[in-house]
């Protein structure tokens, strides 16, 4: 408890908001280069399809603003102030679902995306049924994100 104490809440909060987008840009990061190499393929093949696959690959990279979206609220509730590890540990709590949630969503809505970019090349018609694929992992980084916005604004400090 001492090396807590001494690291101090506020090093806590910090590091929870840290952890909220960092880990949810990877898994975008992740995610988004998933489908990225399998629209250049497709793209190498058939330009007229550019626009298409570039939706696709967008899609992932949503986690990765809902982590920042979690950091700048995060940020703002502990910027100058002190707070005792109990609340540095809320925060990091408060920030874990969209850090965890966002990582592994983002790069399982990338292969699903890149996936997706296989209909678009065989079915181009039937594309937009890869998008809804994409949509229901998405349902979940949306549920971290409320998670995590409800559990910080629980937060008194």
């Amino acid at each position: 408890m001492e090396f807590l104490n001494t690291i101090g809440g506020s090093a806590l909060g910090l590091l929870g908001a840290a952890l909220a987008a960092f880990l949810a840009c990877v898994g975008s990061a992740k995610g988004t280069g998933i489908t990225g190499e399998a629209g250049a393929g497709l793209v190498s093949e058939d330009p007229s399809k550019f626009g298409s696959a570039l939706i696709l690959q967008v899609i992932p990279g949503t986690q990765g603003l809902y982590g920042f979206v979690i950091f700048f609220l995060a940020y703002g509730k502990i910027a100058g102030l002190d707070l005792t590890v109990a609340q540095g540990m809320q925060i990091i709590a408060a920030c874990l679902p969209i850090g965890i949630g966002g990582l592994l969503s983002a790069i399982a809505q990338g292969k699903v995306a890149a996936a997706s970019v296989n209909i678009l090349a065989k079915k181009p018609d039937d594309w937009s049924k890869g998008m809804i694929m994409c949509i229901i992992v998405e349902f979940y980084a949306i549920l971290c994100l409320l998670a995590s916005f409800l559990m910080l604004n629980s937060i008194t400090l």
